[in-house]
């Protein structure tokens, strides 16, 4: 339903249940703490959703339609400027993901660059946070791929799939409901001083269960119930750790389930990234009863993603090109075409990763790869007779300029 004005998207709020808490090592904490955190306390109760009809202003639902229409027309412009069956769709579609999972990611105080990231997918980083991020990776991979069947097992996979490679998180708890009390904010021996604690573990399951009967509903507008499932998961909390990242990744599984997009991978967090204070606020709203700062923050996220991805796409697709002038003459069968669409998905490749991805025998990858750095399409990294890696310095440029884009962007 459409109202003519005003900016409130009613909701039911979140209410609460008071239960007893005594702090679980009190030997590791102050005595003071202890006192602090011994007693009652509040835990949020998630009112159902799967019923609920978004009543939003004639301004809010010109919002929302002019924010979809602008996804759509980024996910075609892709598939125009490369053409369905181009072989660099399928890299155009990675380097996306990888860019959303990297902004979803920084939303969480965890950031890599986008070298270090590409090193890591060939087993040449170690290091900590960009291994975090690897794992969003798979994370925004597997709400892909599961996209056809939004469930509760789905949303397991994609935790799973994230928390497999985050340093320190027991693996057996990965792509599993918490079996715990869980808050956000101040309160390390306990929860009653939280900014807010979510549900009761025990409530988790059928929370998720309702929200998945919302998610398959077809009659609800597509970024509205992307924005309010997103709110709905965050308030849930359904996870140990890792909620807001499988979150987004949820995001990303509801837009390729509704079809709203489907040759590409849209990098709304990148947006969300924008204003991160304005996200976490529309959150806190949310669970006070209105809806519409998170769906209206989505619809912001939404126009900078499109504006931005679109950029991202154009200066891809000319370092591609650039790139194609370059080994023009090399004979039509040659690796060095092979190889070339890949580099616009993973800018940094070694003979081990060309072996295992293209299939192509070690021989012939090192020939390719001698051709690609003659023709100065790719120059060679390490200055090593072994473990050699090649990079395609055009590809990194246009990723660290749409990273300082968003950065400027959240300067303002």
């Amino acid at each position: 339903m459409v109202t003519p004005t005003g900016g409130l998207v009613p909701i039911d709020a979140v209410t609460y249940e008071t239960f007893d808490w005594r702090p679980r090592a009190p030997e590791i904490h102050s005595r003071a703490e202890v006192e602090r955190q011994t007693g009652p306390y509040d835990a949020a109760v998630t009112p159902l959703i799967a019923t609920w009809s978004p009543i939003i202003s004639s301004e809010d639902a010109a919002d929302v339609e002019d924010a979809t229409r602008q996804l759509v027309e980024f996910d075609h412009h892709a598939q125009r400027k490369l053409g369905s069956g181009n072989p660099a769709l399928g890299p155009m579609t990675a380097i996306l993901l990888r860019t959303e999972s990297a902004s979803s990611s920084q939303i969480e105080q965890l950031t890599t660059s986008a070298r270090q990231l590409a090193l890591a997918e060939i087993d040449e980083s170690d290091k900590a946070n960009v291994l975090t991020v690897v794992g969003n990776v798979r994370a925004m991979e597997a709400a892909l791929q599961l996209a056809d069947d939004i469930s509760e097992d789905s949303i397991l996979a994609m935790h799973k799939a994230l928390m497999l490679h985050q340093t320190g998180f027991p693996p057996a708890v990965a792509g599993r409901f918490r079996a715990e009390q869980v808050w956000i904010g101040s309160g390390e021996a306990g929860p009653r001083l939280a900014d807010f604690v979510a549900p009761h573990h025990d409530r988790v399951s059928d929370a998720i269960g309702d929200l998945v009967h919302f998610v398959k509903r077809q009659d609800v507008v597509v970024l509205v119930q992307v924005a309010v499932a997103h709110a709905q998961f965050e308030t849930i909390h359904p996870f140990p750790d890792g909620n807001g990242r499988t979150g987004r990744a949820l995001a990303q599984s509801i837009l390729r389930n509704k079809r709203l997009v489907g040759s590409t991978a849209v990098p709304i967090s990148a947006g969300l990234l924008v204003d991160v204070s304005r996200y976490f606020d529309a959150l806190s709203s949310f669970r006070d009863g209105d809806a519409g700062p998170i769906i209206r923050g989505f619809a912001s996220a939404s126009r900078i993603a499109a504006t931005t991805g679109t950029r991202l796409v154009d200066d891809l697709v000319e370092q591609l090109e650039e790139s194609r002038a370059k080994i023009a003459g090399i004979r039509a069968d040659a690796a060095a075409w092979k190889i070339l669409p890949t580099l616009v998905g993973q800018p940094a490749v070694n003979v081990k990763y060309l072996k295992n991805t293209l299939g192509l025998g070690e021989m012939a990858a090192l020939r390719a790869l001698d051709s690609l750095t003659e023709r100065e399409v790719l120059i060679e990294t390490t200055g090593k007779s072994r473990g050699r890696v090649w990079q395609h310095r055009g590809i990194f440029d246009a990723l660290d300029s749409y990273a300082s884009v968003i950065r400027r962007m959240s300067a303002r």
